[in-house]
């Protein structure tokens, strides 16, 4: 199943407050640097607003100390970044995945 990036941008975008994103069909590389951009916004102003963020979108908090560390060989925005990119793409695909059926009869169902 193809993980659309559109939906993966949407997401981010609602999350992270990137309303660009909503203009257009991006590559997975734009909408990764993008991103990675506005981590490094987020590590340099609102850190706690990312970390929270980061909790809500239940990214391992083991993943998100490793990126931070000075020792990491990645930027830590670099590595925040993949890591939202990650985990949104995996909600996308659930979402497409366990998609539920309209139901159509709904009303009819709840007549008294």
């Amino acid at each position: 199943m193809k993980i659309s990036t559109t939906e993966t941008a949407k997401l981010i975008a609602r999350d992270f407050g990137m309303e660009k994103l909503g203009q257009g069909e991006l590559s997975e590389e734009e909408l990764l640097r993008m991103l990675e951009s506005q981590v490094a916004y987020y590590i340099a102003h609102r850190l706690e607003f990312l970390l929270s963020s980061l909790y809500r979108l239940d990214i391992s908090e083991k993943l998100v100390r490793t990126a931070l560390l000075p020792s990491s060989e990645v930027p830590a925005n670099v590595a925040i970044a993949k890591l939202i990119l990650d985990r949104q793409k995996k909600r996308v695909f659930t979402k497409q995945f366990y998609k539920q059926p309209k139901i159509e009869d709904l009303e009819e169902g709840l007549e008294y």
